[in-house]
């Protein structure tokens, strides 16, 4: 195992216990509040438990909030790698979507001043949920085959777009309160039992790319994005996350099954980013298309932070 750099990956990026511990990934974890209580989204304890009683919670009218992860807590879980000899890769979530990727890169600056000679890459996965995870855990594969930092952070500038995620929630109030849909159409949806499909388009951010009435077809039609966007449906590995919705994730992971899908992994949502979709929501997870050239006005890749800090 190439023990020259570690690889650090904040707690959106969805990582079960099992990918963690097989993938040796350091998880720096999120903090939100529940009615006015501080929650560890990652804790140590079986995330499942911590995300039940979250998403219980929600249902039950709880207030919620999120805020990002601060430099300084990046500074010091990294810190810990170059102390000891070893460079850091730094996964984050979309920077369209939080400023946390922002936060990871000013840490990587200090940090290459504190430890001349050290590097501190940050990746922004232009992603979230296992959209992030699913990339750190491709850096782990190739990090674990002897591949170096450098070379870990290209491949994932290669893979970024062609991970793709799609959702859909249960109830629009939670994407009404974040901005994402008005007021009228939340309850004009409501009304008519109106779902809409969401994804990380080629920009990095979060976009409604269509809309079905009623739960069922809008689980089949998670499927269907599946079937449509993965370059070898038959194959590829699929991650499934619910907030609070298991029978549906089975019910999905069987559809993708039924296309040939072998290997799907099923868990909770994260919690920063159910914390936004609320209870109900399901969303899937694949490496398929590029998402880029589905987008109207398609961006260039970010460029994250490869390049050494200039003192």
């Amino acid at each position: 195992m190439n023990e020259k750099f570690d690889i650090y990956a904040d707690s959106s990026a969805n990582l079960t216990e099992k990918m963690i511990a097989d993938c040796g990934i350091k998880v720096i974890s999120y903090e939100c509040t529940c009615d006015g209580k501080k929650v560890i989204c990652y804790s140590g304890r079986p995330f499942s438990d911590d995300a039940r009683d979250f998403y219980g919670a929600m249902s039950r009218g709880a207030e919620v909030s999120t805020s990002l992860i601060s430099s300084q807590r990046f500074y010091d879980a990294a810190e810990q790698s170059l102390k000891e000899g070893r460079d850091a890769l730094i996964i984050t979530i979309s920077a369209q979507v939080s400023g946390t990727h922002k936060q990871a890169c000013l840490a990587a600056e200090q940090l290459e001043k504190d430890y001349p000679g050290r590097r501190v890459y940050v990746f922004d996965s232009a992603n979230s949920g296992f959209g992030e995870g699913l990339l750190a855990v491709q850096a782990a594969r190739l990090k674990n085959m002897g591949e170096s930092a450098e070379v870990c952070f290209k491949q994932l500038e290669i893979s970024r777009f062609r991970l793709n995620s799609y959702f859909t929630v249960a109830d629009l109030k939670y994407l009404k309160k974040g901005g994402r849909i008005s007021g009228a159409v939340a309850i004009a949806g409501t009304i008519l039992n109106i779902k809409p499909i969401l994804r990380a388009d080629g920009n990095g951010r979060i976009a409604m790319c269509g809309k079905v009435r009623g739960r069922k077809k809008s689980v089949a039609e998670l499927a269907d994005c599946y079937k449509n966007n993965a370059v070898f449906p038959e194959g590829s590995t699929v991650a499934i996350s619910h907030c609070n919705c298991e029978e549906d994730a089975l019910a999905l992971a069987d559809m993708v099954r039924a296309m040939g899908a072998k290997d799907v992994t099923i868990e909770y949502f994260d919690i920063v980013s159910g914390a936004h979709v609320g209870p109900g929501s399901l969303g899937i997870f694949f490496m398929g298309k590029d998402r880029r050239g589905n987008s109207a006005a398609p961006a260039k890749a970010p460029a994250g932070r490869a390049v050494r800090a200039e003192n």
